[in-house]
């Protein structure tokens, strides 16, 4: 068992300006994408040229920033808007969704490959490589903020909080959906892939890896009247919105593997 060592979220403050380890991380995975991006942007069969690849993260930023905030406050943050109408803009406070992530960098590089002529699944399988690791890494800063913590446990790698000793459930997403997925999608994107598979892929291994750590997390209690579950006393909102992405991920790689269109040949 470890004692959470109750770390600062404020790294230092100059005036009005407070520079915090949620942020950090979010920075650090975008420095990440953009260095992956300019290493995958030199291969022949890539959509995306080593000049536009500053334009991309760009889109992309913007994607997961109002995608990933706004997600979380239609789908968890009602109570929190219901107090306070600027709440939604608050990002610093923490409140991120993943899912609401996802829908705003798929607009997003659907509207960046239309001004290079090219479909969204192209643009997305140039950039689901480059995502994990800042998935992971906004993972710790949820850990830094003390937030988003597990179940009760008894296992050895538990940390104490309060009088409970819970599930680091922030640390498991930050392995599963941050290092583990990084290594299947890059090692599966070494090698030319057929049009759309790797976007399949990464669809497919989140939304398993997120449904699984879903039995270790602590449901939104006002999401229903069953502490959280919204059936069968242990479906979370984690797993109805993950359960779509098996089954999208599973079909696009079918569909992938039966026509095998290159990616320099998809319209």
């Amino acid at each position: 068992m470890f004692t959470y060592p109750e770390i600062d979220p404020d790294i230092f403050s100059i005036g009005f300006l407070t520079v915090r380890w949620y942020g950090l991380m979010y920075v650090a995975g975008f420095v990440l994408g953009w260095i992956l991006a300019r290493k995958r942007a030199v291969r022949s069969d890539s959509p995306i040229k080593p000049a536009q690849v500053d334009d991309l993260v760009f889109y992309m930023m913007l994607g997961v920033i109002i995608g990933g905030r706004v997600g979380y406050c239609l789908v968890y943050g009602w109570d929190e808007m219901a107090r306070d109408v600027l709440y939604i803009f608050k990002i610093w406070k923490g409140g991120m969704s993943f899912h609401g992530g996802l829908v705003g960098v798929l607009t997003a590089m659907w509207l960046y490959g239309r001004s290079l002529g090219k479909t969204i699944w192209q643009i997305t399988d140039f950039v689901a490589p480059l995502c994990p690791l800042g998935l992971g890494l906004g993972r710790v800063g949820n850990f830094i903020n003390n937030e988003l913590w597990g179940k009760p446990t008894d296992v050895p790698w538990g940390f104490k909080i309060g009088n409970e000793v819970l599930h680091p459930s922030q640390l498991y997403e930050a392995l599963l959906e941050g290092f583990v997925l990084f290594v299947i999608l890059w090692l599966f994107s070494a090698r030319q892939r057929p049009y759309m598979a790797v976007s399949a892929m990464f669809l497919l291994w989140y939304g398993i890896f997120r449904f699984f750590i879903e039995f270790y997390r602590v449901p939104d209690a006002h999401l229903s009247e069953d502490a959280g579950y919204l059936g069968f006393g242990w479906i979370t909102m984690g797993q109805v919105l993950s359960a779509p992405m098996i089954l999208a991920g599973l079909t696009m790689l079918i569909i992938a593997y039966r026509n095998r269109t290159p990616q320099k040949e998809a319209a």
